[in-house]
């Protein structure tokens, strides 16, 4: 077993991590008898020499040993080799990147060689992957269709060994995986798709297995998405059910192990542990990502999945929702209400799955608002709570016991549950976030979901004060201050100014500048209750730091009323050379102070030329609000429309407060409010406010087309 492997140089090759001398210990670490050992192997190869994806020619060296290591049935756990081939083998169907396109001069060309070394390599030995379809191992089974779709030269004998297989195979996973190989062998081959969209049209109707004729149907939608049949989501739905009632799938236990592999694969058992069938939510993810823009079916299938008597139906509804409400515009109010009645299951993993959900979606909530109140209103044994959720045995965890069948509201659900009903705006959060101060720590995103909860909040001031007057003055002051000067700030506890001065005037050399501009801002909504701290204003008008004296700038007009120095403070920052973080920051102080700045529009004109798009942004919205001038700054604003989706809500604005004045834009507000896909959604990323941004730019431009159509507001 592995021949030659003395032969090499490894020292003079490299990985992740440096010289790959360490690789032959890696190599023979597959092959050992211990279980611990080969998993800390494996770890070892994908984090050193296939490190995130990357090939090396480390990599290129190992692959001759991996396929020897494959074809020797006396190798433990090759089903674990035979992915790490796949993977090595080529970049998968469905991934975003790709390999750079660049001449033998590029930076990238050596790595991007490296790739089509790899895949060519494992082709040239891909016949061993044919004897393992029918391997006694059904790990090896479950990991060989894959690397057959994925990596053998002759697709069509791939093909017809797969569905022979199909045929005799009795493992449920393994026949799942068997199809969903025929499903990427169509994809990666257009002269094979025909025949095998057709196959799989066949299997979903005539397989005696409800899963099987599931994965059968996601793989055809997956590889003829422009046919997928219209009465999807009864059959789906059907499916699921007898799924539901045909009984638990068999799965074994690995030894745990302390390696970043062992770590994910006790993730993957514990999400799937107590579920009859833990394979639908990927057989689910690939029908819905086929399904694509066809927004009103996702959302017929999840509603569906969350009426199901089966929790594992009704989480796997809850994350591929989150999917779906994260890159489409839609109708989710019974789909919300829905995954609020979630939040009184007994499973811990649901209520969990719930809470992360509902945490995102600020004012679409409100229809899981009644739910999440009645959650937090929760105590051990029935009993009102002490606290936002309860004290005592319940605020151990979302996994704690205790009576109604664990369902008390620990503290990290408690904290999750009491976010979403804040960010949906509802005043009963104001009571439970009063009694959070009260308590400990207090998570930060709390904090800053206070400003959405309107005079009700007024309240929580005293105790916003408090807190801010305990914070220490040393290198973590921003940290700790920046979220309670802006929960001060949102619900206008002016009474805190003599503690916001203390904040001001005391911080340290670390981040100076980022504690200043917090603690000023706050002082500006404040406006004249801010008056003690005019002088500090003043001082601070000439900063070095542009954010520093901007906000000095808005603090001082809010809290005087007198431009004084303020504008030429400002007008510091609209010079030539100014950085256009800068320039932003100055033009956006003078569009908030408005009209009264209107001897500044000189100065913002050059603005509208800048390389900058949000130089150009600000300084036109800046000099609408200044001077007026529609005709200068109209042109500016729908031309970044157009250029960066990102400056779609700041424009929108500004073309709400122009009104009849930017009728020009209308067809551009039009459009976008017929377009079903958010402004922001990207692929395989997320941000916690997305959702939010984009109902906000919704509901703005529906002022905006309001106010073009009747002159006013």
């Amino acid at each position: 077993m592995l021949t030659g492997i003395e032969e090499v140089d490894w020292a003079s090759l490299g990985h992740a991590y440096g010289p790959a001398d360490d690789v032959p210990e890696l190599l023979r670490g597959l092959a050992s008898a211990d279980p611990a050992e080969r998993e800390t192997a494996l770890d070892g190869m994908y984090g050193a020499v296939h490190h995130q994806g990357d090939v090396y020619d480390s990599t290129l060296a190992c692959i001759p040993f991996l396929l020897e290591l494959v074809a020797d049935p006396a190798v433990e756990d090759r089903g674990c080799i035979v992915e790490l081939l796949t993977s090595i083998g080529g970049i998968e169907l469905d991934d975003d990147e790709e390999i750079d396109e660049l001449d033998a001069e590029g930076e990238e060309f050596i790595p991007a060689a490296n790739y089509a070394m790899a895949a060519a390599a494992i082709a040239a030995g891909a016949d061993v992957f044919l004897g393992l379809i029918s391997d006694p191992d059904p790990e090896v089974r479950l990991a060989a269709p894959c690397a057959l779709a994925s990596l053998h030269p002759e697709p069509a004998r791939a093909l017809t060994l797969l569905r022979e297989r199909l045929t005799v195979e009795r493992d449920t996973e393994v026949r799942l995986a068997l199809v969903a190989a025929v499903g990427r062998i169509a994809l990666r081959h257009a002269s094979l798709r025909t025949e095998t969209v057709d196959w799989l049209d066949w299997l979903a109707r005539a397989a005696q297995d409800p899963g099987l004729r599931l994965a059968a149907l996601a793989q055809r939608a997956r590889c003829a998405p422009g046919d997928i049949p219209e009465d999807i989501v009864p059959w789906v739905t059907g499916l699921l059910e007898e799924i539901r009632t045909s009984g638990p799938a068999g799965g074994g236990e690995r030894v745990a192990t302390p390696t970043l592999i062992g770590q994910v694969r006790e993730l993957l058992e514990e999400h799937a542990a107590g579920r009859p069938a833990p394979w639908t939510e990927e057989l689910l993810r690939t029908l819905h990502a086929a399904l694509d823009d066809r927004v009103d079916d996702r959302i017929a299938l999840i509603e569906a999945q969350l009426r199901s008597p089966d929790w594992g139906q009704r989480s796997d509804a809850i994350w591929l929702c989150g999917g779906l409400i994260r890159v489409w515009r839609g109708r989710y109010e019974e789909i919300v209400r829905l995954v609020g009645a979630q939040l009184d299951d007994p499973e811990p993993r649901l209520r969990e799955a719930a809470t992360s959900f509902l945490e995102r979606l600020f004012e679409l909530g409100g229809p899981a608002a009644d739910a999440l109140a009645a959650r937090l209103a929760v105590g051990p044994a029935g009993a009102a709570p002490t606290g936002p959720g309860g004290s005592g045995a319940g605020d151990r965890g979302t996994r704690g016991g205790g009576a109604q069948g664990g369902r008390f509201v620990g503290r990290s659900g408690r904290d999750g549950a009491l976010l979403a009903l804040a960010r949906a705006g509802d005043t009963r959060a104001v009571p439970l976030l009063a009694r959070a101060l009260e308590e400990g720590e207090v998570r930060r995103e709390l904090l800053y979901a206070m400003d959405g909860l309107g005079p009700s909040a007024a309240m929580l001031a005293p105790l916003l004060r408090r807190r801010l007057a305990e914070v220490e003055l040393d290198e973590r002051l921003y940290d700790r201050a920046a979220p309670l000067l802006y929960a001060l700030g949102a619900v206008r506890g002016s009474q805190a100014v003599p503690e916001v001065l203390r904040v001001l005037r005391g911080a340290p050399a670390n981040r100076r500048d980022w504690v200043r501009e917090a603690a000023l801002r706050t002082l500006a909504a404040f406006g004249p209750a801010a008056r003690k701290a005019v002088p500090d204003m003043r001082r601070l008008l000439g900063a070095e730091s542009a954010t520093v004296a901007t906000a000095a700038a808005r603090a001082l007009w809010a809290a005087e009323g007198d431009l004084g120095e303020v504008l030429t403070a400002l007008e510091r920052w609209l010079r030539p050379g100014v950085s256009g973080a800068d320039w932003c920051s100055a033009a956006q102080a003078l569009g908030e102070i408005g009209p009264a700045a209107a001897s500044t529009a000189v100065a913002l004109r050059p603005g509208l030329a800048a390389r900058d798009l949000w130089v150009r942004v600000r300084s036109a919205a800046a000099l609408w609000r200044v001077s007026g001038d529609a005709a200068t700054a109209l042109p500016v604003l729908v031309a970044a429309w157009e250029e960066n989706r990102h400056a779609r809500v700041d424009v929108a604005e500004c073309l709400a407060e122009m009104g009849p004045a930017a009728s020009d834009a209308q067809l551009l507000i039009l459009t976008e409010l017929t377009r079903r896909r958010r402004h922001n959604a990207r692929e395989g990323a997320s941000g916690s406010h997305d959702i939010h941004v984009d109902e906000k730019l919704l509901t703005v431009c529906r002022a905006a087309l309001a106010r073009m159509e009747r002159g006013g507001f």
